[in-house]
């Protein structure tokens, strides 16, 4: 865990120190857009319900009120025409609203109507649903109800374990919850996905910093920063909108908890730019939505500026428009305001908050400690229960497990009783037909060792070709260096014809390498390829000529395929270089070659430019292309043949 974490460290100090030579991926800003007005254009209850749950800062330019008005209009409607679809989908973005807004008992009573009609409804809506009413139980502290939902879910399909340590750390159990969190997510986490992996680390640290162990927990939170940091470096992956919004909460959150990290340690000036860096993202994205950790941060923030007596920054956090809705947020609001009047010399005022605190601590006191043991004692009750479940489905498992392994005992019994007797009738039968089925085995391994060697032997002949391809590539590499630095023209053009040939070597070997036969070669992608190499060097001349290759099926095997290129490469690059001088556009190349089995192969390339010149014999004896090609056709154990036509020239010959 420690390597894993070093390593992630580095990576993000790497990307900081190189200047942030990749650019983070940031999420198109969505301030000009008005997705208000886009929900309000979007015709059909369908669309605009996809639209509205899949729209993660939908209150950016319009309050949560604004909407909720706009779809109590359309719930009016809807109900107007009795339309029973329309209405369910209206309410269930009603209750979304309210739960946007911190009204849980409100949005709770709407997916409670909902839920008695859930048999109708879709599966995305069901899954909607149900999702709303476990959040809402859980900040309701209704934990109890919030596991009949979880196995609600996973009675319909929707989920297939039902976790409970969510539930355990609520009620204090912060321990026990980290154990049963690590066992159950992380066999699902994948190590490509940085996003999963910096909140699973988060929530690791948040266990540990709520059961008190900060120092273990901010290597956590810092292990999960790293990790979101190559997430948003990762410009490979494009992001949606949905998921970088997701990935920048994330984001406040984490840095919002190394904060309060800092507080617990009381390093209170460490603490101020992670939490006012986290306000300030939280509020970014998650704007018109009541946020627990906005009001916690706020809290906390607040306690550093009082603790480092910067009482004006700590007033204009305590008069921000946060209203706490859990208890302990509004005691420790109330302690805050009291320390401030009491470090003010308002000693009045202090008494005052104090004196409020001790009668929500009085109200609380009375009836938290059971209903605490209450609710655990279920949430214990409900887990013992679904162990109990499972146990019995992996009895009945195991039992039916064991009758079936009965029953083949019994069946096994009556074979190998039947097989006494057949042995005793026919054991010179039995014998033969034992060893013909041992022979049968060896021949099988056999075989295998030999397709096993096969296998390994087109492997050591793709990696040899390959090899070969990057060495000749090396050299193609070498001689354009060397051209570079040469001024000598005929040197220059004797370079480029070199380098081109040993691009058609290195082709025929890319060919092989990337052929599942390694002992043929596709001769018309390979010829399209040449051409398409050589056009690449003569960048002059070439592009306007119209070239037909007419070798489809044809295979040769390397013997053959490498002088059959370097002829194909001299013939190309010749017209390319004299044949159509002033790269006319009616300029045509053809090249035919056909090979049948058990007969002889054709070869014939043609051209309509200018010809062959007239002192075409006396320029073979000194010409390199004409005495190549000429060594080329007798490894092919053949004579290349040259006539002129009344439009350009033809070459032929015939191979075996």
């Amino acid at each position: 865990m420690k390597k894993n974490f070093h390593f992630f460290t580095l990576l993000a100090i790497c990307l900081f120190i190189t200047g942030q030579s990749v650019t983070a991926q940031e999420p198109a800003t969505d301030v000009d857009e008005d997705y208000f007005e886009e929900f309000q254009i979007i015709e059909g209850v369908d669309d605009r319900s996809t639209f509205f749950f899949s729209t993660p800062n939908r209150y950016n330019k319009n309050s949560a009120y604004d909407w909720l008005d706009t779809v109590n209009v359309y719930l009016s409607s809807s109900r107007k025409v009795n339309d029973t679809v329309s209405i369910q989908k209206y309410e269930l973005i009603q209750a979304q609203i309210y739960y946007d807004l911190g009204d849980y008992e409100k949005s709770l009573a709407l997916t409670k109507s909902l839920y008695e009609e859930i048999e109708s409804f879709d599966i995305d809506t069901k899954v909607l649903l149900l999702e709303l009413m476990d959040n809402n139980y859980s900040k309701l502290e209704l934990y109890d109800k919030q596991i009949e939902v979880r196995l609600r879910k996973r009675d319909l399909g929707l989920t297939k374990n039902v976790a409970f340590y969510d539930i355990y750390s609520s009620l204090g159990q912060h321990r026990k919850a980290m154990r049963d969190y690590m066992t159950e997510e992380k066999k699902n986490l994948d190590e490509d996905d940085f996003l999963a992996q910096a909140n699973y680390n988060n929530n690791i640290g948040n266990y540990l910093r709520l059961d008190k162990s900060t120092p273990t927990a901010m290597t956590y939170f810092k292990k999960a920063e790293a990790l979101l940091e190559v997430y948003f470096s990762d410009v490979i992956n494009l992001r949606t909108e949905q998921e970088l919004t997701k990935a920048n909460l994330l984001k406040g959150i984490i840095l919002g908890n190394i904060g309060k990290c800092h507080v617990q340690l009381k390093e209170y000036k460490e603490a101020v730019p992670y939490l006012e860096t986290s306000i300030e993202i939280i509020t970014e994205y998650n704007s018109g939505k009541f946020s627990s950790e906005l009001v916690e941060n706020t809290l906390e923030i607040t306690d550093c500026h009082l603790q480092l007596n910067d009482f004006a920054k700590a007033t204009d956090y305590l008069s921000n428009d946060i209203e706490p809705r859990k208890a302990e947020n509004i005691l420790k609001k109330n302690r805050l305001y009291a320390a401030y009047y009491d470090k003010t010399g308002n000693y009045q005022s202090a008494t005052s908050y104090l004196k409020q605190n001790m009668r929500i601590r009085d109200s609380l006191d009375a009836k938290e400690s059971n209903i605490k043991n209450q609710q655990l004692t279920a949430i214990v009750t409900q887990e013992v229960e679904y162990s109990k479940n499972m146990i019995e489905e992996q009895k009945k498992a195991l039992e039916k497990s064991r009758n079936d392994i009965q029953e083949r005992d019994r069946n096994i019994s009556l074979v190998f009783i039947s097989l006494i007797f057949t042995l005793m009738g026919f054991a010179g039968l039995v014998y033969a037909y034992l060893k013909s089925i041992k022979n049968q085995r060896l021949i099988a391994e056999q075989k295998h060792i030999i397709e096993s060697s096969l296998v390994e032997k087109d492997s050591l002949l793709k990696e040899i070709h390959h090899r070969v391809k990057n060495n000749l590539q090396m050299v193609s590499s070498l001689l354009s260096l060397q051209t570079k630095n040469t001024r000598s023209k005929a040197a220059i053009v004797a370079l480029e014809e070199g380098k081109s040939r040993v691009k058609a070597m290195a082709l025929i070997h890319q060919k092989l390498y990337q052929n599942e036969d390694l002992s043929v070669i596709e001769m018309q992608g390979y010829i399209e390829s040449l051409i398409n190499s050589v056009q690449s060097v003569y960048k002059k001349g070439g592009h306007n000529i119209n070239i037909s290759v007419d070798a489809e099926g044809v295979e040769l095997d390397i013997d053959r395929a490498i002088p059959f290129g370097l002829i194909l490469n001299e013939l190309v690059s010749n017209s390319f270089k004299y044949a159509f001088p002033n790269d006319e556009d009616n300029g045509k190349i053809y090249i035919h070659l056909r090979k049948m089995i058990g007969q002889e192969g054709f070869f014939e390339y043609t051209d309509n430019g200018i010809g062959l010149p007239k002192d075409t014999e006396e320029r073979a004896s000194s010409s390199m292309g004409i005495r190549l090609m000429n060594r080329l056709a007798n490894q092919l154990q053949t004579t290349l043949n040259t006539d002129e036509t009344a439009e350009g020239v033809r070459f032929w010959f015939n191979f075996k």
